[in-house]
């Protein structure tokens, strides 16, 4: 079957679903487990989510590993996965909701929990050419609109959602011609790959971005303005 109909599919009544069925469909399309669930609507397992964040820590890596071009990107997955799982001393916790409010409406929920599985919350989120409170509000109430493309092609990237992927999910129709607007999927695989990760595996994977980027120092925050869309192999 199609991956945009087995997504909608999810997407619309994915509580029909058990556990091991979707754990089975998130392996035979690439995309982590945790997110299957929430897309489907079932509850996530602690033991898929991030451990304890600090929230400095995950931001400085999330816009450490932004400087990273798609070479670098696939150096740094591989880093990253190649670090060893750590048990935590501590209870695992659900990490925080990443809006000022609950979603009120579907795809704000998924949303809300797909950054959530990540261990960001809105400020940690690399730059994508969205503000904080278009950010808060789409994970609140995000519903149909004329921005809602734009704004899904900026948030795809970063959870490590293709376009078609999220567009279906989203219900929303996906054209061909559409691009990321700064960042693709392979930014995101990295942070879906750390997630398993220590505070201290995610400063070591910080510096590493750094040596792999040759990112200059200049001594203040700066967004990664063009990002590397236009280098994605994925399009043409």
């Amino acid at each position: 079957m199609e991956r945009a109909i087995i997504l909608s599919s999810l997407a619309a009544s994915g509580t029909d679903f058990n556990l091991q069925r979707l754990t089975e469909l998130a392996a035979e399309l690439g995309i982590p487990a945790a997110d299957l669930l929430v897309v489907a609507g079932h509850p996530v397992p602690a033991e898929l989510l991030p451990p304890k964040r600090d929230a400095r820590v995950v931001r400085q890596f999330a816009y450490h590993v932004s400087y990273c071009d798609h070479l670098r990107l696939a150096a740094l997955e591989a880093f990253v996965r190649s670090l060893p799982r750590v048990a935590t001393p501590e209870p695992l916790v659900k990490p925080a909701w990443p809006g000022r409010r609950p979603a009120e409406t579907r795809f704000a929920a998924v949303l809300g929990a797909l950054i959530r599985n990540r261990g960001f919350g809105i400020g940690e989120l690399p730059f994508m050419g969205l503000s904080h409170s278009t950010l808060h509000s789409m994970v609140w109430r995000w519903d149909p609109s004329p921005h809602r493309r734009q704004q899904l092609s900026a948030v795809a990237g970063p959870l490590g959602w293709t376009l078609p992927d999220l567009f279906a999910v989203a219900d929303e129709p996906y054209s061909e011609e559409l691009r990321p607007m700064l960042h693709c999927h392979h930014l995101g695989r990295v942070f879906a790959a750390a997630v398993p990760l220590t505070i201290a595996q995610l400063i070591e994977s910080s510096e590493k971005a750094d040596q792999l980027s040759v990112r200059e120092d200049y001594g203040v925050w700066q967004p990664v303005s063009q990002g590397f869309a236009e280098e994605c192999p994925d399009f043409p």
